[in-house]
């Protein structure tokens, strides 16, 4: 059965992607419970999210940490 908190993750910061500090916010919170092949996951969909919001763009280097 597939983990439902990365879709719930995607959700979540697509709700809040108004708001960088926010965004920024739970994207860490999402770092503390995503499995290692599901922030590959994200890090893609990132790319591609912030394709759109270059205000977002600086979030891609969190996830790298």
């Amino acid at each position: 059965m597939p983990r439902m908190i990365y879709d719930h993750t995607k959700n979540v910061l697509e709700k809040v992607s108004f708001d960088v500090k926010l965004f920024i916010k739970e994207l860490r919170k999402a770092l503390k419970v995503l499995l290692p092949y599901e922030l590959e996951h994200l890090k893609k969909w990132l790319l591609f999210f912030t394709s759109e919001k270059p205000e977002l763009k600086q979030c891609i280097s969190i996830v790298e940490i």
